[in-house]
């Protein structure tokens, strides 16, 4: 099975939707907002005859749309050179770096998951990781295209960055040499005749692939397939439209996820059947794993799949994103334009994973990793960005964290599982959880 890699940065942690820039439905803003207008059109003025220095070229215009937006969420942001570059990517490119997924948090670089198979997580960098220092020089307080740009380079190259680390005693430095980051969503194998698919982002074609990879699986499997797993973790998102796509394999019917917003007339509702009939699986136990680098698009399949019964979710709570980004851009050439909120996302029973996220069926520890347990204790999620969307029933971390408990079936220690070669836990419980569920449906 071949690594894939892409660095996100948060501009790409969400389900995205793209929507042409028209003047339709401006008409509703309130006149009040002219006088708003003049102020600032007044400021513009004062700055460009008496800042201490003529501002170059639109500097106070970019400047002026980047704030607006920035006041509001952390997913709502203006796009324009190296940023926009990132979204073309994620669509349908490559580059050489080094596999984050990346935030700035209070003025710092968090890291939010290092992609698997990445540079980034063969040298140990690990989600809630804070990126202090980048060959040796503080960063703290800049922009994170700057940040990004610094860790961008020629395949092959390395980079030193200084981490700071949560339980440990003070921070440490990492090398890491960059590589080639591939756009590969969709990844397969088979492990003792179950399908693990792995969707690592929501980018083209992501439905398509992964019914693919169910055929192949199948094939490969010589009709002994027993069942599937779904692995969403480590996954922070990309394009609604294919979230739905891949919910829409796994159901024959039925509400997939609705979209609303402040008009209640632009409100959406997306149903099964409207891509892929009936379901691909034909009926093979599924499971589903998640952790908390699975955000918005990976949580709409989740939760999807979860309320339908469809399948059995597992692993640790998940991001808690329940937003969804539309993307509009200033001209045809599309090298600038602003993504910002427009509505939140709702589960087919009405839930909304805004701030709370996706509670597995199951909680699966990371036996495997040492130092898990006390990274998803830390790690960022929704709840922890500033500005973060507020959910309508109030969210409490320690309470969810509280109310699930793990499996009681475990029987493993990270000891034990060193001892038989096995590195990853979560998926190997789920594999022989599918397993065990098949072999009392053939009973």
């Amino acid at each position: 099975m071949k690594t894939v890699s892409l660095l996100r940065s948060a501009l790409l942690l969400g389900a995205v939707s793209l929507i042409p820039a028209t003047t339709a439905g401006l008409a509703a803003v309130d006149g009040r907002s002219s006088q708003q207008f003049e102020r600032l059109a007044l400021v513009h003025a004062w700055l460009q005859a008496y800042y201490v220095e003529a501002p170059e070229g639109n500097k106070l215009e970019d400047g002026a749309i980047e704030g607006m937006l920035n006041s509001l969420d952390p997913h709502s942001s203006y796009l324009s050179g190296a940023s926009i570059q990132r979204l073309n990517t994620m669509i349908d490119g490559e580059y050489q770096g080094l596999g984050l997924s990346v935030v700035m948090d209070d003025g710092a670089v968090k890291v939010i998951s290092p992609m698997r198979g990445s540079p980034a997580e063969a040298a140990g960098i690990k989600a809630g990781d804070y990126i202090t220092h980048i060959e040796g020089k503080l960063f703290y307080g800049g922009e994170l295209d700057d940040a990004v740009a610094q860790m961008r380079g020629p395949a092959g190259t390395k980079i030193r960055l200084t981490i700071f680390r949560s339980g440990r005693e003070g921070p440490f430095d990492v090398t890491v040499t960059r590589g080639v980051i591939k756009l590969e969503p969709v990844t397969w194998e088979l492990k003792d005749n179950v399908g693990v698919v792995t969707v690592n982002e929501f980018g083209k074609d992501v439905g398509e692939n992964v019914r693919k990879a169910v055929e192949d699986l199948r094939g490969k499997a010589g009709g002994k397939l027993e069942g599937l797993v779904l692995d969403l973790r480590q996954n922070p998102g990309g394009e609604l439209d294919e979230a739905v796509a891949l919910s829409d394999l796994f159901l024959s019917k039925g509400d997939i996820v609705s979209q609303r917003g402040r008009n209640k007339r632009e409100d959406q509702y997306y149903r099964a059947e409207s891509m892929f009939p009936g379901d691909v699986a034909r009926g093979l136990p599924l499971i589903v794993l998640i952790d908390v680098g699975s955000a918005s698009a990976s949580e709409i399949v989740a939760g999807a799949l979860q309320d339908h019964r469809r399948a059995l979710i597992m692993g640790e709570r998940s991001f808690g994103k329940g937003s969804v980004q539309s993307l509009f851009y200033f001209d045809r050439s599309r090298t600038s334009g602003v993504k910002f909120t427009t509505a939140r996302y709702y589960t087919p029973s009405g839930r909304s994973v805004q701030e709370g996220g996706i509670d597995p069926d199951i909680r699966v520890p990371q036996l495997s990793d040492p130092d898990a347990a006390r990274r998803n204790e830390l790690a960022a999620r929704e709840s922890d960005l500033r500005r973060h969307l507020v959910n309508e029933a109030a969210m409490d971390d320690k309470k969810l964290e509280s109310d699930r408990q793990p499996d009681p079936h475990f029987k493993d220690t990270p000891d034990s599982l060193k001892a038989k070669g096995i590195k990853d836990f979560q998926l190997y419980y789920a594999v022989q959880t599918v397993r065990r569920t098949a072999g009392v449906k053939r009973k």
